[in-house]
């Protein structure tokens, strides 16, 4: 939807070809204002202290998914704006995922979540998805219940922003509050100088808007007076008349936005006004009346956001380029652009912890899913906000929204959502701003990933452009050697991180005297480039208040069903461990044997071999520079020989003997450079077939520790850098009977923020169903390779 230019023309509308202040501020708006949003998406609405947190994020440009950041920081905050966790997302094509594991003894509140991109950080914090979690705990002293009273206020918006004399205009009624709206409204518009005679009246369309339409009269005062169903009143003013300007009228259906102008009492008519339409900043319309004339329409066919969904912004300009009104349209708000997913099979059962499934078609355009199974109880419960809302409302617009999803619903109503956007402003950017050139300062661009800058110390000094070696193991996988050399500041970078696992960076300088450990006096510290930033703003108001706890508290029944499934867990963990105490018990194995095998392949096996293990026992390792001077004196037939570099080479029988990093050749130099710590098994082969003499080293693989490590204190010369945090894995089973699971009371029957296609097999969103669900919400999201969307909310019973 980006760079998208059309020109409607009626007889009089002719396109802008000449550059004037508007074209450049035009070109300054493609050029400046990229700007992201983010939809936090989580299994439950509401959770007790203990639990986990699972959330799926989804970051926008516009309407298309983001590709500008890879990176999201996911943050969560106590009702003081302490921060509680926060979690460093990857983004792949926009979407990335993770959990909170919530603390049992947190205090019962309302918590937040905040998501932002660190190029989101450029832009207003308002911005920033800010979303309310309450969290219960039946030990909290305090009780979170509903407000009872609510504050709110009143304003009335004119379509355009006009109140021109004799011209009909339609106005927006907006409700507003810290807590909650009202259930409905009704509202009378009258004359001050009459006001015991209505003009006209209204009704709410929801909680948050109502709409009227008047003929205003020059010097007349008008106001507007709400009551909502408990009786409470407010008076609003509406604008003073004016006596000339600008009327702009706008309708949307099927086949676009149809505008009208009106200008009253304007010296050169309509002439040179100019009428631009942006959508997510970028120009999507633009015209220009020549000739003299009083009123204009057209229609701005749907083909300009290429039938897609969205806000258009319509702005009129007059003859100098000031502003002079403006509106914001839905893009067919009756016709919503939504895939449905395509489902195969399904085998859905209402019987306590049956089997489910649904398999959906491999043959589909969309091969990414993001899935979520509830029990559904029955119960009405309107959904507060959706991917839907996110998407085309709320991510875009800084006021509070009460149910915003409701217009996005199968029973939407678009009057309501056109009042709506006439109460609104597009505050993602100003056009005064925009034509006097100003252009936000980005002070944090994106970037590929993480990336870090490391600052070697030796001796207490700063290493400045100075080579060093640097040793980088990744989890699991194997050490990887690094030459570097520090800039003019001492600082070496690591850019475009994609990892998951920790990241162990250890720093060696070469040795002044040849004897030298490489390590002596050498200290690192690590900084990460970009980091989370401190929240500033305020939190959004909510519905909530807490009060007193009374002795016999009492808890949301969804509460007290997500504390017994805590109670279940506990129990299928504690199973699970005596199983394995169990297996333990039952083994008879030599562990070092064990290692050996492990690690080993054929080719280094020999009977005549001597196994050090790093892993089962303490090798006493902690005062030895490297490993090739640890060796000394502790195998019958093994020497070792100081090369020119000063390093220990190992000889067996008077021969050189060869060395084997995990059975692949390596130098001594290479040895002597590898962090003891590393290490888990050293073998001395002698005389083994093909191998011959050599001392094979091993280094740890997957969770395995050095015994040393239990002993020996960190050494200043290394550091954990963190990379991404790796979400938790879901777990799909039945609980067990042989556990004693009297009750299963799983609200989240299944949650897969990544179900892909894989092989042309078709994707199957499996589970077991808890003892009393009879029916499940499945919500299905899913983008194919254009950004189309796949939205798929359904009950399956």
């Amino acid at each position: 939807m980006k760079n998208i230019f059309g020109v409607l023309l009626l007889s009089m509308v002719q396109p802008i070809l000449a550059q004037t202040k508007l074209e450049k501020a035009i070109t300054n708006l493609e050029d400046n204002y990229e700007q992201e949003k983010v939809y936090v998406l989580t299994d439950k609405s509401q959770y007790a202290a203990g639990d986990k947190v699972w959330f799926k994020s989804f970051v926008f440009d516009g309407y298309n998914r983001s590709t500008l950041s890879t990176t999201l920081f996911v943050e969560l905050y106590n009702a003081d704006k302490k921060l509680i966790d926060w979690k460093t997302i990857l983004l792949t094509n926009g979407e990335g995922s993770g959990d909170f594991q919530l603390k049992e003894d947190l205090p019962e509140q309302v918590y937040y979540v905040r998501a932002y991109t660190p190029y989101m950080t450029n832009f207003n914090e308002d911005f920033q998805i800010v979303k309310t979690i309450p969290i219960y705990n039946p030990n909290s002293p305090e009780s979170l219940v509903i407000s009872k009273s609510s504050d709110w206020s009143a304003k009335a918006f004119p379509e355009g922003g006009t109140f021109i004399n004799g011209v009909p205009t339609k106005f927006a009624v907006r409700l507003s509050s810290n807590t909650y709206l009202p259930e409905n409204w009704t509202g009378k518009v009258i004359d001050t100088q009459n006001p015991n005679t209505s003009i006209t009246t209204f009704k709410s369309f929801d909680k948050n808007v109502a709409s009227f339409t008047i003929t205003p009269v020059l010097g007349k005062k008008y106001q507007v007076i709400i009551q909502d169903n408990t009786g409470k009143s407010k008076t609003t003013d509406l604008p003073q008349v004016a006596d000339s300007g600008l009327h702009l009228e706008a309708t949307s259906s099927k086949e676009g936005i149809k505008y009208s102008l009106k200008g009253v009492n304007l010296k050169q008519q309509l002439q040179n006004y100019k009428i631009i339409g942006t959508i997510n900043n970028h120009l999507a319309y633009k015209a220009n009346i020549s000739q003299l004339i009083n009123e204009a329409s057209s229609l701005i066919p749907t083909k300009i956001s290429n039938g897609a969904n969205g806000i258009l912004q319509l702005a009129i300009f007059d003859d100098q380029d000031n502003l002079v009104a403006k509106r914001l349209c839905f893009i067919k708000p009756n016709n919503l652009k939504i895939e449905k997913a395509e489902i195969i099979g399904q085998e859905i059962k209402q019987t306590p912890r049956s089997f489910n499934s649904i398999d959906l078609s491999p043959d589909s355009y969309f091969k990414n899913y993001t899935v979520l199974v509830s029990e559904d109880d029955g119960t009405q419960n309107p959904e507060e906000e959706n991917l839907l809302s996110s998407l085309w409302l709320t991510g875009d617009f800084t006021t509070k929204i009460d149910r915003p999803a409701q217009y996005f619903s199968k029973n939407a109503n678009s009057e309501a959502l056109d009042a709506l956007l006439i109460s609104e402003n597009w505050k993602r950017f100003d056009w005064n701003s925009v034509l006097s050139g100003a252009t936000p300062t980005i002070t944090t661009r994106s970037q590929q990933f993480l990336s870090y800058k490391l600052k070697p110390i030796k001796n207490n000094a700063q290493l400045i452009n100075t080579t060093v070696n640097l040793v980088l193991k990744l989890g699991k996988s194997e050490p990887v050697f690094e030459q570097f050399k520090t800039d003019q500041n001492g600082y070496i970078y690591l850019n475009n991180l994609n990892y998951n696992d920790p990241l162990e960076v250890s720093v060696f300088t070469n040795s002044e005297n040849n004897k030298e450990s490489g390590t002596d006096n050498v200290f690192v510290t690590v900084e990460p480039l970009v980091t989370p930033n401190q929240f500033k703003g305020n939190f959004p108001g909510t519905k909530y208040t807490l009060v007193k706890a009374n002795t016999s508290k009492a808890l949301p029944p969804t509460i007290s069903r997500a504390i017994n499934t805590q109670k279940n867990n506990k129990k299928i963990e504690d199973n699970d461990i005596q199983i394995e105490q169990v297996k333990l018990v039952g083994k008879k194995k030599d562990p070092k044997e064990d290692l050996n095998k492990q690690l080993s392949t054929g080719m280094f096996s020999s009977v005549n071999s001597t196994i050090f293990d790093f892993v089962n026992e303490d090798q006493h390792a902690a005062g030895s520079s490297n490993i090739l001077d640890w060796l000394q004196g502790r195998a019958a037939g093994l020497s070792f020989q100081r090369n020119n570099s000063g390093i220990n080479v190992p000889y067996i029988r008077g021969q050189q003997a060869k060395l084997y990093l995990d059975e692949i050749p390596t130098d001594a130099s290479m040895i002597s450079n590898l962090p003891i710590g590393n290490i888990a098994m050293v073998k001395i082969i002698k005389g083994a077939g093909l191998i011959g003499d050599a001392v094979a080293i091993y280094t740890m693989r997957g969770n395995m520790k050095s015994k040393n490590d239990e002993k020996e204190t960190k050494k200043n010369n290394s550091s954990i850098v963190k990379g991404y945090d790796k979400p938790s894995e879901f777990l799909v089973e039945m609980l067990d009977d042989d556990v004693k699971i009297e009750n299963d009371t799983r609200e989240t029957l299944y949650w897969n923020p990544n179900l892909f296609d894989s092989d042309n097999v078709p994707p199957r969103i499996k589970f077991f169903n808890n003892d009393t669900a009879k029916q499940y919400k499945v919500l299905i999201i899913s983008f194919d390779e254009d950004d189309h969307l796949l939205y798929d909310q359904e009950i399956f019973k």
